[in-house]
């Protein structure tokens, strides 16, 4: 199973990005797509997901509700990032889950400057 991301960037304070993770390669279908994300020093946390064994109910970080969307198209997700501040800024990372199986993708990284 392979997590293509692409999207990451450097915009500044108010700016917008979107993020795309495409899931290539054998698996059994998808439980969850999403995104977490690492700051320097910081544990990896969850941004957004869509749980499709929830009839696709998305999970939020508090921090991000009402400026990120988070869509999905089956093995592809996308993360509409808007009014970005600097705590954003990390390494995002795509994840699946199949399963029981968790998968990751390489890592984007988004800088947000004031």
């Amino acid at each position: 199973v392979q997590l293509q991301a692409c999207g990451g960037g450097e915009v500044q304070t108010g700016g917008s990005l979107d993020l795309t993770c495409t899931a290539s390669g054998t698996m059994f279908a998808i439980d969850y797509m999403g995104w977490f994300r690492q700051a320097p020093g910081n544990r990896r946390e969850v941004v957004a997901g869509v749980q499709t064994t929830e009839k696709n109910k998305t999970v939020d970080n508090n921090a991000v509700k009402g400026r990120f969307a988070i869509s999905r198209d089956k093995k592809t997700v996308h993360l509409q990032m808007t009014d970005l501040k600097p705590g954003a800024t990390a390494v995002y990372y795509c994840n699946v889950d199949s399963k029981g199986s968790r998968y990751w993708g390489q890592g984007t990284e988004v800088t947000v400057s004031s």
